[in-house]
């Protein structure tokens, strides 16, 4: 394979989510990329998105797979959460790339046997992250690896959105714990993502939720407390209760040094960037690292499915492969198990009175 061969995507799952991913592939936003077939079990959402982009579309993935074989280099997985896992692995004999919303999956079983499913048959396995890619967020890390911060002293991240009880009604599946799980699990586990990637390996978490607005099985509002390696403190403040629209999706890193705060809707707008030394550029970074995306989803796909042609072309490592995107699931599992328990968990120990993924 040559850096000129255009990787040909299918996508397996037509929902809310597919429609970004479509839309990126078809319009040609991703050098290198394009939009070969979508697949649905619900034929209305397949014609659907097929005729919209102009490729076919399917019912039946093991169909595509065979009908679209040679055109195929990656399969996004865009299915409900709770069937990441059965999908993953029935699609890797095929032995096509493989690219996994968040979460990867919704217990660490599945995720493992997605890791080992995908080793086994000598592809990659991609999770989407891609708010790591958010230019605000690239600068900050920036900071983080020069030490401008000093002793971090703490982080926060914060998730104010909406989700009424017309968006839960959409699909049986969603706000269920057997396949989707709560505001955690689904929109702030970019947003935890994010502070463990900046803060470093998380050690306890004690956490609390509600069910506040919604008729839902599971949270619409939480709040965790997070203690990482060396007493970096974490807060994550997530809900999806915000009424009547979306507040801000954001993260602040405060240090001995500087302090960061992005924000906005969808972790887009610097909005504070102070440190004890100054730098040249720094007056400009407020004026400069600031997005202004349609939606929560931001800008961050097209980066980082940029990166995904990348990484299969040159080999190169991934930034968020299976093991990468594990480790915010692991820190998920252990804050439920904390509401679950009402106690301070461990991360990485037992949880189970976790109900997140059981059927």
């Amino acid at each position: 394979m040559t850096k000129n061969t255009s990787l040909g995507f299918a996508l397996v799952g037509c929902g809310r989510i597919a429609r970004k991913h479509a839309q990126i592939l078809g319009d040609g936003h991703v050098s290198g990329a394009h939009l070969v077939a979508v697949c649905d079990v619900k034929e209305e959402r397949a014609r659907s998105l097929g005729e919209k982009h102009g490729v076919p579309f399917y019912t039946d993935m093991h169909e595509m797979m065979r009908c679209e074989d040679k055109n195929t280099s990656v399969v996004s997985v865009l299915t409900e959460s709770g069937l990441h896992a059965e999908v993953t692995l029935a699609l890797s004999r095929y032995k096509k790339h493989l690219v996994v919303e968040k979460p990867m999956a919704l217990t660490l079983d599945d995720a493992d046997r997605m890791i080992r499913g995908c080793d086994e048959a000598g592809i990659k396995l991609f999770v989407v992250k891609q708010n790591r890619y958010n230019l605000p967020v690239k600068k900050l890390r920036e900071a983080l690896t020069a030490g401008r911060f000093g002793k971090i002293v703490m982080g926060t991240v914060r998730v104010r959105w909406t989700r009424d009880q017309s968006y839960y009604d959409q699909d049986e599946w969603r706000g269920s714990w057997a396949f989707d799980g709560g505001v955690f699990s689904n929109q702030a586990s970019h947003h935890v993502d994010l502070l463990a990637w900046c803060l470093g390996e998380p050690v306890k978490v004690y956490a609390k939720t509600s069910t506040a607005l919604v008729d839902i099985e599971v949270e619409d509002t939480g709040v965790a407390i997070i203690e990482f390696k060396g007493g970096i403190l974490g807060v994550v403040e997530a809900t999806t209760a915000t009424r009547p629209k979306d507040i801000e999706g954001s993260l602040s890193i405060l240090g001995e040094k500087g302090n960061v705060e992005i924000g906005g809707f969808a972790v887009n707008e610097m909005k504070a960037w102070n440190f004890n030394e100054t730098l040249p550029g720094d007056d400009e970074v407020l004026k400069t690292y600031r997005e202004n995306p349609p939606d929560v989803y931001g800008f961050g796909h097209v980066e980082y499915l940029t990166h995904v042609v990348d990484v299969i072309h040159d080999r190169s490592s991934s930034l968020v492969d299976g093991a990468e995107g594990r480790k915010s699931l692991e820190l998920i599992t252990a804050i439920y198990e904390s509401t679950e328990t009402g106690k301070e968990v461990i991360v990485g120990a037992p949880t189970p009175h976790v109900r997140l993924g059981k059927r």
